[in-house]
């Protein structure tokens, strides 16, 4: 089949138009401009992409399948073109899950942070233990060279086969507002935190948790829920679920429940109770509380798949972490360069607090772009401030397209580096109208070069280019 992705460049996207090309189909993709590390996987994976969107091309190609991202919207002429044609299309979502989970056993990870993490350390253990997974995980996972990987041709179509998602809650497409996790038909689901983001969709965190229930819903009687025992949200999203549910945390009453926790470096080790009854200790080549809390859930979702804790233990300490999460890409100027996604205030003071683990005798400086469609608003206007507690530099770039809002509904980046500084903490920023300029990560070069001591680490938060800023510090 001739797959064309419309949108390559998404992460997910991009992984599932390899996992296409890797059963056989002949497909093309088309984006805006792309960057390491999804640009790179396209190209050696041999996707005929293109940068731009062009009508006539793709009448060229003339596929016999059409996939629309999530970020495409009507005035995109290849998406035109779709419909004044009437081709066949579909979203990302859906293909994935008629194409690549079928019937198979789906464990779907899902939660406002740790997705990413979780559902690789899910696909790593199953793997490890020899289950030979499919998988769909937006980002690059450490174990494996691909995203998105089918489960095997002999067990496709049945209910043979394990296949491992990130439950993303975001929405589909533009003609399919539901959740992508909707999708996936999971048997085993897992929601690991339930906050509000996604600002561009959801006008709530009720709307969020709407969401939630709806996934819950189609979880089989014979299925299982994981659902984090410290979370309210996630919790009240669990609330009317149709099978077993499972908690999992710290607390007395949880079902699997976190002891004893070791935290050295990079590593941290603690101890499982399963209904009060020792399960296992593992360890984690990970520094971070937010981290072993998405291991124990992938620990709990690949139980409930089959595997045992001596699997399980034999595979935890082989993990990888995806790439961008606390990934380590360099030096510069004698200092530590890290790379992660965090975006989110929670996620950002989980990250500033496992790089304080991991580099216990280090300063730590931050560089923010506000670039996400929930951080670009000032919905976390003070929550911001707070989340850069430990950090002794924090750099925020400028806004991401910040002409899409009024002044008074954007973030206010002056306003966050007095709240910031109120704390002790040397805070800076670029003017929004830096934001037109590919270049502006030379100036945060600049500045970090006045602040910078030999050992120290520099940890840049976002998911985007910041200004070149990733080329300029390796």
């Amino acid at each position: 089949m001739n797959i064309h992705f419309v949108g390559v460049g998404g992460t997910a996207m991009g992984s599932v138009a390899v996992a296409c090309r890797m059963q056989g189909h002949h497909v093309t993709g088309s984006d805006g401009p792309l960057y390491p590390p999804m640009s790179t996987v396209l190209d050696e994976a041999g996707i005929d992409r293109s940068e731009g969107y062009s009508a006539s091309r793709l009448r060229t190609i003339a596929p016999d399948l059409v996939v629309i991202g999530n970020a495409i919207s009507r005035g995109n002429e290849e998406l035109e073109l779709v419909l004044d044609e009437r081709w066949d299309m579909t979203s990302m979502a859906e293909l994935v899950g008629r194409l690549f989970i079928s019937k198979n056993t789906s464990i779907v990870c899902c939660g406002t942070h740790g997705k990413t993490t979780t559902s690789s350390m899910a696909a790593w253990l199953l793997e490890s233990a020899g289950f030979n997974p499919g998988f769909l995980i937006g980002g690059v996972p450490g174990n494996f060279s691909v995203g998105c990987r089918p489960v095997p041709p002999e067990i496709h179509d049945t209910r043979a086969g394990v296949f491992v998602s990130e439950g993303d809650e975001y929405d589909t497409a533009f003609f399919d507002k539901r959740s992508k996790f909707i999708h996936y038909r999971p048997t085993i689901a897992i929601i690991n935190n339930l906050e509000f983001d996604h600002a561009d969709i959801f006008d709530s965190t009720e709307a969020i948790i709407r969401s939630f229930q709806h996934m819950v819903r189609l979880i089989p009687r014979s299925g299982v829920l994981l659902v984090n025992a410290e979370d309210q949200n996630a919790r009240a999203a669990a609330e009317k679920a149709p099978c077993p549910v499972e908690f999992v945390g710290t607390s007395e009453g949880a079902t699997w429940r976190i002891t004893d926790i070791t935290e050295e470096g990079n590593s941290t080790s603690w101890t499982i109770l399963r209904n009060g009854e020792k399960y296992g200790r593992f360890t984690l080549p990970m520094p971070g509380e937010h981290n072993l809390r998405n291991a124990t859930m992938a620990i709990a979702a690949t139980a409930a798949a089959g595997l045992t804790s001596e699997e399980q233990q034999i595979g935890l300490p082989l993990f990888t972490a995806p790439k961008r999460r606390l990934e380590e890409i360099g030096s510069w100027n004698g200092c530590i360069v890290v790379d992660d996604f965090a975006h989110h205030p929670t996620a950002i003071a989980a990250t500033i607090k496992a790089l304080q683990q991991r580099y216990p005798q280090s300063n730590v400086h931050v560089v923010f772009e506000p670039r996400s469609n929930t951080t670009t608003r000032n919905f976390f206007q003070h929550e911001l401030a707070q989340c850069f507690k430990g950090a002794s530099t924090v750099c925020l770039g400028p806004v991401n397209r910040p002409e899409r809002y009024k002044a008074e509904e954007r973030l206010d980046t002056e306003m966050l580096v007095r709240e910031i500084s109120a704390m002790g903490i040397t805070a800076v920023s670029l003017s929004p109208d830096r934001a037109s300029d590919p270049h502006w990560g030379k100036d945060v070069a600049d500045i970090l070069a006045n602040h910078i001591q030999p050992n120290d680490v520099i940890a840049i938060l976002s998911n985007g280019d910041v200004g070149g800023l990733r080329r300029l510090l390796r």
